[in-house]
């Protein structure tokens, strides 16, 4: 498939899926260290998972920057036990609140303020943070229009537009980051298709608003942030792992005929 034919796919499918489902309001959290200890959290394991680690540390009082400084590393293995590789993900947890403070002195705001590319950087040369991570760092805690890939990403293209296996992260992530671009000005969270999809119940992914969810940022980040959200509701609903189930999908209709 030419280059160009996969990016008007790709609009394509972002215009069927939002009119199916609206807003996704993803990521769920209702602040910026919540949306970074999610992004940890969640690598490897079902959300449903990560929902229950996040319930733990907010009733402990510690989801916040200096809640997971003062814990012991070893409650912090207790608390977000449901996770999965609780032991490793407590020690990045703990080795991302150090470099906060080391080097923006506990701050987030001066920390996500950095330029898109050199924060994408120094967040990649930390344990435990990769391409994926960081990206759901950069999006939904700063508001980076950076596109997040992942699995879900990656088994819907490869069942729709034959991606390779050998296709890289960064470069599905330049494809659907030029293919959404032209669409950004024509933004459709707008309050009225709010309430007629709010009204109409939460479908795909879609979590009800939130803070971060509905916090400011720019349109490209905004659609980036949507796509990324239609995308795990389609994962999660229908183009599940071991057998998709492809009726009521709204991408049913762009399947390639065999």
């Amino acid at each position: 498939m030419a280059l160009d034919q996969e990016k008007l796919q790709i609009r394509t499918y972002y215009r069927a899926l939002f009119r199916a489902w609206g807003p996704q309001h993803w990521w769920p959290a209702q602040s910026r260290f919540e949306v970074i200890v999610g992004a940890f959290l969640t690598q490897n394991t079902a959300w449903t998972n990560v929902e229950k680690a996040l319930a733990n540390l907010r009733a402990a009082h510690v989801l916040t920057v200096s809640g997971i400084r003062g814990i012991s590393l070893e409650e912090l293995e207790r608390l977000i036990r449901s996770a999965g590789y609780f032991r490793q993900k407590a020690k990045h947890l703990k080795l991302f609140v150090e470099f906060l403070d080391q080097q923006y002195k506990g701050s987030l705001t001066k920390l996500l303020a950095r330029r898109t590319e050199k924060l994408r950087e120094e967040l990649l040369s930390l344990h435990g943070i990769g391409p994926e991570t960081a990206d759901s760092i950069l999006l939904y805690a700063g508001n980076h229009p950076v596109f997040v890939v992942d699995a879900y990403t990656r088994r819907i293209l490869g069942r729709h537009m034959a991606l390779s296996e050998n296709t890289t992260y960064e470069e599905i992530r330049k494809l659907f980051e030029e293919a959404l671009t032209p669409i950004a000005h024509s933004v459709a969270d707008s309050d009225g298709d709010e309430r007629h999809h709010l009204e109409a119940g939460l479908r795909g992914a879609a979590h009800p608003p939130s803070a971060m969810s509905t916090a400011k940022r720019t349109a490209l980040a905004q659609v980036y942030n949507e796509m990324h959200g239609l995308i795990v509701g389609v994962g999660k609903n229908y183009c599940r792992k071991s057998q998709a189930r492809c009726d009521g999908c709204p991408l049913q209709k762009f399947l390639p005929r065999v």
